[in-house]
């Protein structure tokens, strides 16, 4: 047999064989290592991106709009086909034909590179900058640049074109916070990006390569120049025509004048701070919710108006006394007193300079405004409107540094005895106190709660003239009991709210309660109709409407209230400074607050037939003194229509 002879292996061949095996060995270690630590493309599948939610008025109006990323996920089958085609002119011509990562544009960047021997251009494809924006830093690094290539690869292998384009669209930032192209086109436009033109599609288009530089918002000039580069890219493809492109290009670019702009914006921090209290902040601020609150735009704007136009008479008025202030304050809350409903709410001037809303967080002293709640018990204890109390004056022992307590009525003048019905509408402080002592603190400081006052109540004689502090909703909401028939309605602001899919995830529960009878709510309304028509109240008679209410004024005049209603609105109005200082002489509720509270009713009544107060079977009318409590004819001075339990009436001429 003869044996067949080995061959040998050249030098240059091994060392060839060697060089290759080690090649391989590191391409290899270095795929390992840059693919080791790369996300899991498969994820994006189950990737739910954070979405806006937004929140609306009862009458449909957008109030604002929630987010912790501004983002709109919209199909790509919706988006304008010259959105699309703007993009692709200007980012990336070969979208369609590449496998993720461009060669040619790869190595055109790199000579351009090269030859400013710096990073001048990128080279990356829509591909890489989807995986950029998804997986990876900012960072222009090698490594960063090759762990994007490989990434892009992948998710072409694994998604289609349109996908990746669909994906693009919605994730990758446009400024301004908006996080998609839905959410930037009614950032920056306010509409949707179905009604964009072509003008505003090139300006979107040219946005994502650098959004802060690029913003309309913070450079319009530079904004048009990079927009009339994408024109110019898309007429060199042909996708638009040169007169197209000419008229684009001369088009005025008109952004959204309320963009990322709140409305009622006291109202919607009262809300949100509901709302966390009902659902996770992580689904509130991510999960693209739609909220449905109570608020009527309309009756809100004019509420915004009158605080606006009572506060600059206020000014003009202590200017006139010589008094310096940059701190006074009004708040105005309405609420249906059917429903509980918040329709209105302002917490102050301004909500930029202090949001501090004092319609709901400020406790302060409502003076006079806390007498119904006194009367209101009186009536329910059995008191008769004409029952006479004493207005003369009185001393109680136990006030401060030892000395007698000596209260005082406003006007420092005494008429002798009255009723009840007139000592309310004339809001006389001697009668108010003598009825307490009757009553007793103690009751009166239960009945409030009953009616819905929460803050802590000091139960002595001075409760009756208003000396311990609530809030204006609470005092608000205690008054429409009155209007609705006995009943308490705790106040809400929100209906309901609903997932992207449109299915409620949460819905308001009403909490009411039986406070007083029928009976005693239609008298004490009847009282506070006496306010208006023949009282403290007087001026608000300029509204055509059945309305009670009653005024409130604090020592020194710190505080002016008036707090009032309709047969379905009720409405607290409150003016004062945050320094708990003076707005000056004779500033009262009727002067300070009621005008405020008199714009805002004439819009809550306005276009709904004239209504009336409830008046049960049980009660009779009487026509009788306002003074002595007798019956008297029709035409006779002092003269007014009084409600009565039956059997309880007055007899006598």
């Amino acid at each position: 047999m003869i044996m067949e002879k080995k061959k040998k292996i050249s030098l240059p061949a091994l060392l060839l064989l060697i060089a290759c095996a080690v090649f391989s060995g590191g391409a290899g270690g270095a795929y390992v290592a840059l693919t080791s630590d790369l996300p899991q493309i498969r994820s994006l599948e189950n990737f739910q991106p954070s979405a806006v939610t937004r929140i609306y008025s009862a009458d449909k109006v957008l109030l604002t709009e929630l987010f912790a990323e501004k983002r709109d996920p919209v199909p790509l089958k919706q988006l304008p086909p010259m959105l699309t085609q703007a993009l692709l002119s200007i980012e990336d011509n070969n979208f369609y034909s590449h496998i993720g990562v461009d060669i040619k544009g790869l190595a055109r960047a790199m000579v351009a590179n090269v030859l400013a021997m710096g990073y001048k251009q990128g080279g990356s494809t829509l591909t890489q900058q989807l995986a950029k924006t998804l997986f990876l830093t900012r960072r222009k690094t090698l490594t960063r640049k090759l762990k994007e290539a490989v990434l892009a690869v992948q998710l072409e292998r694994r998604y289609t074109k349109d996908e990746i384009l669909e994906f693009y669209f919605n994730q990758v930032y446009f400024g301004s916070g908006a996080y998609g192209v839905e959410s930037a086109s009614r950032t920056y436009f306010g509409k949707p990006v179905t009604e964009l033109s072509l003008a505003e599609c090139a300006l979107l288009a040219g946005m994502p390569k650098a959004p802060s530089t690029y913003s309309p918002r913070v450079n319009m000039k530079r904004a048009l120049k990079r927009r009339n580069i994408v024109l110019a890219q898309m007429k060199k493809y042909k996708i638009i025509s040169p007169e197209e492109y000419k008229a684009s290009k001369n088009t005025e670019i008109v952004l959204a004048k309320s963009a990322n702009s709140t409305r009622a914006p006291y109202f919607i921090e009262h809300v949100k701070k509901t709302l966390e209290e009902q659902i996770d902040s992580s689904r509130l601020y991510k999960e693209g919710l739609t909220i449905y609150t109570t608020l009527r735009w309309n009756i809100q704007q004019t509420a915004e108006k009158a605080i606006s136009d009572g506060i600059a008479a206020l000014e003009k008025r202590m200017k006139r006394n010589g008094i310096k202030s940059d701190d006074h304050q009004s708040a105005v809350v309405s609420i249906d007193v059917r429903t509980g409903a918040i329709i209105a709410m302002v917490g102050g001037r301004d909500f930029k300079e202090s949001p501090f809303n004092r319609a709901t967080m400020a406790k302060r002293q409502p003076g006079s405004a806390f007498k119904p709640i006194l009367f209101a018990l009186a009536v329910e204890r059995g008191f008769p409107q004409n029952m006479l109390l004493l207005d003369a004056p009185v001393a109680y022992k136990g006030g401060k540094d030892g000395k007698d307590w000596t209260p005082t009525n406003y006007s420092k003048t005494y008429e002798g005895e009255m009723t009840l019905r007139k000592a309310l509408a004339k809001s006389k402080n001697i009668p108010a106190v003598r009825l307490i002592e009757k009553i007793g603190p103690v009751s009166v400081a239960n009945f409030a709660a009953k009616l819905g006052i929460r803050s802590r109540l000091n139960p002595n004689l001075s409760l009756s003239l208003g000396t311990s502090e609530v809030s204006l909703l609470e005092i608000t909401a205690a008054y429409a009991v009155f209007a609705n028939q006995g009943e308490y309605v705790e106040p809400f602001c929100v209906t309901e709210a609903r997932d992207r899919s449109g299915r409620v995830i949460w819905k308001a529960t009403r909490n009411k309660r039986i406070a007083m009878t029928r009976e005693d709510a239609a008298v004490i309304t009847n009282m506070l109709e006496a306010v208006v028509t023949e009282g403290t109240g007087k001026r608000a008679r300029s509204i055509s409407a059945s309305l009670g209410g009653k005024t409130g004024t604090t020592n020194f005049f710190k505080d002016a209230l008036f707090v009032g209603f309709s047969p379905r609105t009720a409405t607290g109005v409150w003016t004062g400074r945050d320094k708990f200082e003076t707005l000056g002489p004779f500033e009262t509720g009727a002067k300070a607050a009621l005008p405020i509270w008199i714009d805002v009713m004439k819009k809550a009544v306005e276009d709904r037939p004239r209504q009336y107060f409830d008046l049960p079977e049980s009660l009779v009318k009487v026509r009788i003194d306002s003074t002595t409590g007798k019956i008297v004819k029709s035409n006779a001075p002092n003269a007014s229509e009084a409600l009565f339990k039956k059997g309880t009436e007055p007899k006598t001429y």
